[in-house]
């Protein structure tokens, strides 16, 4: 995924949830609501997490240094990670704390009693716009792949981790208009204390499910299913028989590491082989530009015993 339509969509969220988080942090003044206070330590967060998604990014496109001769891709990866555990610790379980603590002690809402309605409505038609904006971008770079398997499987963090915060922020935003109405129409306080543990564990199973897709990630994942079947009908050519076994990872959403032991004719001689790894490495770029890293190593092929020479032994991990 290019990096443009994801930075696209974290400035939009950004924008959306700073003025979305001053508006409920309002509210709370107004009213008391605990609902408000944990959407606006929400918002806040968010807007928090937009600002790390976007040093992310521009951390990650600083050059190879012999400290880090692969780049420094994985920054983005390193960067969703955080937003994970802002996420759980910051929104999900202050707002738990504070379901707790209107629990504890519940009173209505008394003052400016409509003003939570009228942000939360008003909130949504922003969240709404920023979770549009997401969806559009992201409908660009998932081809036919379902939302779930977008999530599970692109190798950019930034439309993932935009998506879920989005989609949690309006169905957060739900469990508080939800919350503040009830409180409104009974006037008891622990409908409000409801919405807020609503709220609370809702940010703590996105930040679950964030924190396990970034953690594979980091750990270092295979190329997709189609980019793995290009390089093996890329690598064979002129000089090379076949692929014996091979291997690839992700240095970063866009480069590709790519290392594979191919099989040579016997006959050949050294500038032969160089010759066929130089093609064979032409063919890999042009088919999947995202290999950028490519370590090829000739080798004779040996037929194993009970196998067929129709196929050649490899092992790679595809994608999760």
């Amino acid at each position: 995924m290019s990096t443009g339509g994801g930075t696209t969509a974290i400035i939009a969220a950004l924008l959306a949830n700073v003025g979305i988080a001053l508006t409920k942090l309002f509210a709370y003044l107004l009213t008391g609501s605990s609902s408000m206070l944990a959407e606006s330590v929400h918002s806040f967060a968010d807007s928090g997490n937009q600002l790390l998604l976007l040093v992310g990014g521009r951390r990650a496109r600083r050059h190879a240094t012999p400290e880090h001769p692969f780049g420094y891709g994985r920054e983005r990866y390193v960067y969703a990670f955080v937003v994970s555990i802002v996420l759980f610790s910051l929104g999900g379980l202050f707002a738990l704390y504070e379901a707790w603590h209107k629990y504890a002690d519940p009173h209505p809402i008394e003052d400016w009693r409509w003003v939570p309605v009228a942000v939360l409505l008003v909130a949504i038609g922003l969240e709404s716009y920023s979770f549009r904006t997401a969806i559009r971008e992201s409908n660009h770079v998932r081809g036919d792949r379902g939302w779930v398997q977008f999530v599970r499987t692109a190798k950019a963090p930034e439309l993932p981790v935009v998506l879920l915060e989005d989609a949690g922020a309006l169905l957060g935003l739900v469990f508080a208009l939800l919350g503040v109405s009830m409180t409104l129409l009974t006037g008891d306080g622990r409908w409000d204390a409801a919405g807020t543990a609503m709220i609370g564990l809702l940010l703590v199973a996105i930040a679950a499910v964030l924190a396990v897709e970034m953690k594979s990630l980091l750990l270092g994942e295979s190329a997709t299913v189609e980019h793995v079947r290009a390089i093996e009908a890329a690598l064979p050519g002129a000089g090379v028989d076949r692929i014996i076994h091979m291997r690839t990872m992700h240095l970063g959403p866009e480069e590709l590491l790519v290392a594979a032991k191919i099989a040579v004719p016997g006959t050949s001689s050294a500038a032969e082989v160089a010759d066929a790894i130089d093609g064979a490495e032409r063919r890999v770029r042009a088919a999947v530009p995202i290999a950028r890293v490519i370590y090829l190593e000739p080798d004779l092929y040996a037929v194993p015993d009970g196998a067929s020479t129709a196929g050649a032994t490899r092992t790679d991990g595809a994608d999760r």
